[in-house]
């Protein structure tokens, strides 16, 4: 008789599921055990003790992960392979993609130059802009243009406490004359982020301020 499941199919279907998710899981801990690595690559016994699996384990892990050229193995030591620098290749151009609408709402509302800027070591990078596009004049911001994060309101409010205010606000920081406001990107793992906008003339805080903190929140709910 067709259309029936026999005894016990849906249980093996389950229990294949979570051996699936949970070989999926060692290997992404496995991957992290290594980029963590920070001084020698770690060995084949140091990442089964990282990763609380066995020797074995580790080898038929690393298959994959080799296979794609996120990993290499030099001996019995592990490092992080080439396929990496592609992946993370692709990190910024989604970045950019998933921000635009939000700075390009906020740019309109407040007619200044809108921004999505990430943390990179100690520096701010500027990884999506957009312009004004009915204001007589505005601030021309370059994508990839750094500064250090202790300067600016896009680096400053990177570092913003949960605690701390809402927006954080600059004047003449980065350019003579330029006026920042920004806020952090809250609750996307593993980015460190604000977005912000910049003028030639004084902003409107009380007014420009909650619509950037809005459109972080926005950007936030894009990437996560």
């Amino acid at each position: 008789m067709t259309g029936l499941a026999r005894p016990g199919s849906a249980a093996r279907g389950g229990g294949s599921t979570k051996e699936s998710s949970l070989t999926l899981e060692r290997g992404l801990a496995l991957l992290q055990a290594v980029a963590d690595a920070e001084a020698e690559a770690p060995s084949i016994s140091e990442l089964a003790a990282a990763i609380g699996a066995s020797r074995a384990a580790v080898y038929r892990l690393l298959v994959p992960l080799q296979a794609r050229g996120l990993v290499r193995r030099e001996g019995s030591r592990v490092r992080l392979g080439l396929g990496v620098l592609s992946l993370a290749a692709k990190v910024l151009p989604q970045l950019r993609f998933a921000a635009l609408p939000a700075l390009r709402a906020l740019a309109e509302q407040v007619g200044a130059t809108a921004h999505l800027t990430v943390a990179d070591g100690n520096e701010a990078q500027a990884v999506a802009v957009v312009e004004p596009s009915w204001t007589a004049y505005h601030v021309a911001y370059r994508v990839g243009t750094r500064h250090a994060l202790n300067r600016g309101a896009a680096g400053r409010a990177i570092g913003l406490p949960a605690d701390g205010p809402p927006w954080v606000v600059t004047s003449g920081e980065l350019q003579a004359g330029a006026h920042g406001v920004a806020a952090p990107v809250r609750g996307v793992p593993g980015i460190r982020a604000s977005v912000g906008v910049v003028a030639m003339e004084p902003l409107d805080v009380d007014a420009v301020g909650p619509r950037v903190v809005q459109a972080a929140a926005v950007v936030a709910d894009a990437l996560r």
